[in-house]
């Protein structure tokens, strides 16, 4: 009768203790926005890593918040259009906070380490554990060194309440730049243009799932990652921005697995065609400073958002800053108005001159050559800025082998400038929906290719019989080829 009453309590004691261990398991904090993997060299890696309180997001079946505006003298709700002084009002369905609308994936505290190795090791290198900042979205950054070039790394990132207990776990992997000094085969994904509202799947956007299967060594995001211009009013919903996009699974499938390299463009930044010191009441209380801010809490970024990266002997990539050195857009053109700034310019020429790479890749969030629209003024293909964007066009098309990439139109197209001969390859936007701006019909001169379509952009280096290539390929947003253009090296 004892024995039977001790076994009963031990019973009752275990399945407690289970249950004790399970409730603590649930009770976060978890990974819900994914991780990612960032600023990848021969050498170093970024680990970009945020807590959230629930393990998913919230479902799209849940409402948005609704965005009015009123007269700022009357404070009668208006029609915004044509009125550049109306003020924007945020109204959360009853019930609803910034917590539980359509796709929130509210932060949380708590602390992360990491794990990593290189593939095939047994011993992890391991970090300590680190709280995430709630300040930034309740991020943290892991800055990897020490890496070794050329080669693949595993990774376990963990999550904990209190750094004693793991609450959440994911595993990734990435790639590290071949040295300069070696041969390598390379396939980079490029796109731009991926709204909110264009998604083209349940799980999010197919391009990631789509490009997966090329196996790339990185993907550049050339800007316009998510738009606030809409919605975003608040600094809380222009991180919500953030955390609806990637919730998403195909997004945290992606970049946990994929080595990613980040530009900012205008309606990631604040809004569209935006600048410093740009005045409007449109953003409410959201402002420029806050949103450059954002973005570096957002993705792994290093010291500056210009960047050169070089993979193996035989590519060198440039990712450039659009918005944050500019003059205002509506500054007459001439010496004075720039894009890029001088401390920019002078850093991109020198890195180019220096380089003795096979193939150089200018990728641009906006475009270089173009053409585009003749209402446009935001670029350097426009007329507002065609006294630096001359100077850009003709001293790249003086470098040995050396293209730009851009993003920013919601086309895809290769042209080549009637002036220098420089090609541009623009990978067109993340989504069919997404896709127009131009007409299919108007095929111009500089156009060697031509589509009003969504999808990616992939460019490979391959060695065939001693010599290189750099291939590009336009893919639909279903994975299958619409174009391949093959630029073979030119010879000192």
């Amino acid at each position: 009768m004892k024995s039977n009453y001790l076994r009963m309590t031990l019973v009752i004691f275990l399945i407690f203790m289970l249950y004790a261990c399970s409730q603590t398991t649930t009770e976060g904090p978890y990974l819900a926005t994914g991780i990612k993997i960032g600023e990848v060299s021969q050498t170093e890696a970024i680990v970009w890593v945020r807590l959230t309180e629930n393990p998913e997001r919230i479902g799209n079946d849940a409402p948005m918040p609704e965005i009015r505006y009123k007269d700022p003298e009357t404070g009668e709700m208006i029609e915004r259009r044509g009125r550049p002084d109306a003020t924007p009002v945020v109204t959360y369905p009853e019930g609803h906070t910034i917590k539980n609308i359509q796709g929130a994936t509210p932060g949380s505290e708590g602390k992360v380490r990491i794990k990593y190795k290189v593939s095939g090791n047994q011993k992890w290198t391991k970090t300590d554990w680190q709280a995430v900042d709630p300040e930034k979205a309740y991020t943290h950054q892991f800055q990897l060194t020490d890496l070794s070039a050329g080669k693949k790394y595993e990774l376990l990132v963990e999550a904990s309440p209190d750094g004693k207990k793991v609450s959440a776990s994911m595993e990734g992997k990435f790639k590290t730049a071949p040295s300069a000094d070696v041969p390598a085969e390379v396939n980079f994904i490029v796109t731009t243009g991926t709204s909110y509202g264009d998604v083209d799947s349940e799980t999010g956007y197919m391009i990631y799932s789509n490009s997966l299967k090329l196996d790339p060594e990185f993907f550049v995001h050339t800007g316009d990652i998510i738009y606030y211009d809409g919605m975003g009013k608040t600094e809380d919903l222009a991180r919500w921005h953030w955390d609806r996009m990637y919730s998403y699974p195909n997004n945290i499938e992606y970049h946990r697995q994929v080595v990613s390299y980040f530009i900012k463009d205008d309606h990631d930044t604040w809004m569209n065609d935006c600048y410093p010191g740009m005045i409007t009441k449109f953003m409410g209380e959201f402002t420029y400073e806050q949103g450059t801010q954002i973005f570096l809490d957002e993705v792994p970024m290093g010291e500056k958002t210009y960047r050169t990266i070089r993979w193996g002997k035989d590519l060198q990539i440039w990712l450039v800053e659009g918005r944050d050195y500019r003059s205002q857009n509506p500054m007459p053109d001439g010496p004075e108005k720039t894009i890029w700034g001088k401390e920019q310019m002078d850093w991109f020429k020198s890195t180019v001159e220096n380089s003795d790479a096979t193939f150089k890749v200018l990728i641009s969030p906006t475009p270089i050559v173009g053409p585009d629209r003749e209402n446009k003024n935001d670029n350097h293909a426009n007329v507002g800025f065609k006294h630096e964007g001359d100077l850009v066009r003709k001293f790249i098309s003086e470098q040995k082998n050396m293209v730009t990439v851009c993003g920013d139109r919601h086309w895809q197209y290769i042209s080549k400038d009637a002036e220098t001969g420089l090609l541009e390859f623009s990978c067109g936007p993340g989504g069919d929906d997404h896709a127009g701006g131009w007409n299919q019909e108007n095929i111009l001169p500089e156009h060697i290719y031509l589509n009003v379509v969504g999808g990616f952009l992939e460019g490979t280096v391959s060695q065939t019989g001693g010599t290189s290539k750099l291939i590009f390929r336009h893919y639909g947003s279903d994975g299958n080829l619409l174009n391949e253009y093959v630029v073979n090296s030119e010879k000192n």
